[in-house]
């Protein structure tokens, strides 16, 4: 691993060797988190699981060999109507409105044969719902948890566990994502920078997080990074999981520019196997079983909506992606940021790679540290 400090020095968390979209992100945070750069190196196969993990189920499989296959390990992807891990998680969260809606209050169409839609894909008065997962004592400092796409609040399921020791944890869906609302596009929200933003506040807002740390992965890190910057006062700590940083990262992967093509992507959204199982195998080299394969899967499976918004947020990305990097790494390397930044960086992602990351951390004056690689955990 490598470490870059942008003003401090401590302890670094332990991280697995991979992109960090929709990994199972572990570490022991320290009493006081500091900006920290890491890049990790690569590794022998070893299974990643929760510190307090009493068997082996719950890993994942880091560098898998090719002949037990390279990605998530999919076993026929058949859907059930039995108890599942995502019917587990679902009764561990709570559900809670926001009010930030934008535009017309219309009743949604699908956008191929222009048929109303269902429940789902619709934007009721009072707001966007969504789905949270909270953890620990609300007296201790807070931290927020923002995964990263395609993903869910799932991906941090291990970590609460670890964080609400000492820390009041919240992991959420977006909007779009998992269990939270996926309004039609153009009916209510439109997938934008500025629309999550907004809904971010909103949803900061009613949960009444007023101080906290903010943990963010991947392609949603500019949507934090604009938050933070018109609100500095509100964050302890900044910390972004491979985030996209560099000119390189603002073309997006072939598999995640194909949502954003004008009618196939809303074809191809509509495809399970394509819009969940594709993606998840492409952005790093993860085994996962079944049973957690299927909770990423089933928003895929149970309506168009969450396709639908997938295919928005692509489009989002591909134009806008390249002014919001340029944002960020200004705010980043201002000398007016003031909020403890650390930016931890996994090698194996195959979407948002370290080329130019360094470049970027010599400009706004980050120092990089190396950190040894830990074989194994558990």
């Amino acid at each position: 691993m490598a470490v870059i400090h942008h003003a401090f020095q401590c302890p670094v968390c332990l991280l697995p060797a991979s992109g960090f979209h929709n990994s199972q992100f572990l570490s022991n945070f320290p009493s006081k988190l500091t900006p920290t750069f890491v890049k990790t190196t690569k590794s022998k196969q070893f299974k990643c699981k929760s510190l307090y993990a009493d068997d082996d189920d719950g890993g994942y499989l880091v560098d898998a060999p090719v002949q037990v296959g390279d990605g998530f390990s999919f076993y026929g992807g058949n859907y059930s109507d039995m108890p599942s891990k995502a019917d587990e998680w679902l009764k561990q969260g709570k559900f809670v409105k926001t009010t930030s809606i934008h535009g017309p209050m219309e009743k949604a169409k699908d956008p191929i044969f222009g048929l109303a839609m269902g429940q789902a894909s619709q934007v009721k008065e009072d707001g966007f719902r969504w789905f949270y997962v909270e953890a620990g004592n609300t007296s201790n400092q807070s931290i927020v948890l923002v995964h990263g796409l395609p993903s869910q609040a799932y991906s941090f399921r291990k970590v609460l566990s670890v964080l609400s020791q000492d820390y009041h944890v919240i992991a959420f869906d977006w909007l779009g994502f998992g269990f939270s609302d996926k309004p039609q596009p153009s009916y209510g929200f439109d997938y934008t920078i500025k629309e999550y933003k907004a809904s971010f506040e909103s949803l900061l807002d009613v949960l009444s997080i007023s101080k906290f740390t903010v943990v963010s992965q991947g392609y949603f890190a500019p949507i934090i990074a604009a938050y933070a910057k018109s609100h500095q006062e509100n964050l302890r700590n900044l910390i972004l999981i491979n985030p996209p940083l560099t000119e390189q990262h603002a073309k997006l992967p072939s598999i995640l520019s194909s949502f954003s093509s004008f009618l196939l992507g809303e074809i191809f959204s509509q495809d399970p196997l394509r819009a969940s199982d594709k993606l998840l195998t492409s952005c790093g080299p993860y085994l996962m079983d079944e049973e957690d394969a299927m909770v990423y899967r089933r928003p895929y499976l149970t309506s168009g909506s969450s396709g639908f918004a997938l295919t928005a947020i692509s489009r989002m990305l591909k134009k806008g992606l390249k002014d919001s990097i340029v944002g960020m790494r200004s705010t980043l390397s201002n000398k007016e940021w003031k909020v403890p930044t650390s930016i931890i960086w996994g090698m194996r992602d195959r979407w948002l790679k370290y080329d130019g990351v360094e470049e970027f951390a010599n400009y706004a004056k980050h120092e990089v540290i190396q950190l040894p690689k830990v074989p194994s955990v558990g």
